[in-house]
């Protein structure tokens, strides 16, 4: 019967987004994908759920290489029902779990990379993951890294005590974050993770099978809360990283968090434009048109799990209004 569901609700798909949907492009966005489920983290889909994705979108949308569908966008001959397929951040199983699926669904993706944790790093919210994970249960005292005592005696108190974390760290200043992130590593006596995070050989591997490389900083801060001349590092140094290490120009950028107003404003879209990239990404939704600022694209996170579903919110999102951006002087 689901099965049914699904096919009925991707055709739906294909009918609702083939009208009046002609010169619109719809980015996805995409963070780790898991070999298994996982009880604790379910914000990011598994690879059966991924592949069954990748094969809707090929059964009903036309997926394009961003760069391609950009030229395409600007000179108004994209196909109906455009779609391009992005990652964040620089995760392994990008390239040990995402890559083979989107090989065998042919399928081309962007993979935006924070630079400064390649090679064996670990972002910040991922030391909260770890650790929170390993922390034995049922409660977890904190109160030495200002948390209080906290209920984790099971995986959805867990996922809920990591959303409270992130949600109120995410703000803070990118040194006091990533010392209070180390400090409840340290309680909970997590190790390295030499393994979370792509190598530079992986980013080299992803190029070499055609997926497009772009850039996300260096250390992933929130852009809006950092001085300009740290800021402009940091947009800076990841493309010449890449460019190094790729050999070619990085003509691709992704805000980090990606929010128009609060995680990047103005002065930030003209420091990518004086970077010599020639787009970038936001996490505003909805779809981009001719007339978008090409520095402001939107990006959609779909969350939907069921392939039918999952089409059916892609097709809905080919219908939403211009999406959010920061005026520019």
């Amino acid at each position: 019967m689901r099965n049914v569901v699904d096919t009925l609700l991707m055709r739906c798909a294909a009918l609702v987004a083939a009208a009046g949907v002609r010169g619109r492009l719809s980015v996805l966005i995409y963070h780790r994908i898991l070999p298994e489920p996982d009880d604790v983290n379910r914000w990011d889909v598994t690879a059966a759920e991924f592949e069954r994705q990748m094969r809707a979108l090929r059964e009903s949308f036309s997926p394009l290489p961003l760069s391609e569908a950009l030229e395409r966008l600007a000179k108004r001959s994209l196909p109906r029902r455009a779609v391009a397929v992005t990652f964040d951040d620089g995760y392994a199983d990008n390239a040990e779990v995402a890559l083979p699926i989107l090989r065998r669904c042919g399928v081309p993706a962007t993979f935006f990379v924070a630079t400064g944790y390649l090679n064996g790093g670990r972002m910040w919210n991922d030391s909260v993951v770890e650790a929170i994970r390993r922390l034995p249960g049922p409660t977890a005292d904190l109160r030495p890294v200002g948390l209080g005592v906290l209920d984790i005696g099971d995986s959805d108190r867990r996922r809920d005590a990591i959303a409270g974390i992130l949600g109120r760290w995410k703000y803070e200043a990118a040194t006091d974050r990533e010392a209070r992130a180390t400090a409840v590593a340290v309680l909970a006596g997590l190790l390295p993770m030499r393994d979370l995070m792509m190598r530079d050989d992986q980013v080299r591997c992803l190029r070499a099978a055609g997926m497009e490389i772009g850039a996300h900083t260096v250390s992933h801060p929130i852009l809006a809360r950092c001085a300009d001349a740290d800021a402009e590092r940091e947009i800076v140094d990841s493309g010449r990283y890449l460019a190094e290490l790729l050999r070619e120009p990085i003509p691709l950028f992704a805000y980090p968090n990606g929010r128009p107003g609060k995680d990047y404003e103005a002065r930030h879209v003209a420091m990518v434009r004086r970077a010599g990239y020639r787009a970038a990404l936001s996490t505003a939704p909805g779809v981009a048109v001719a007339e978008t600022d090409r520095y402001q694209l939107p990006r959609f996170t779909p969350w939907d799990r069921d392939p039918g579903k999952f089409s059916f919110r892609l097709a809905v999102n080919f219908r939403k209004a211009m999406p959010e951006t920061v005026a520019m002087m």
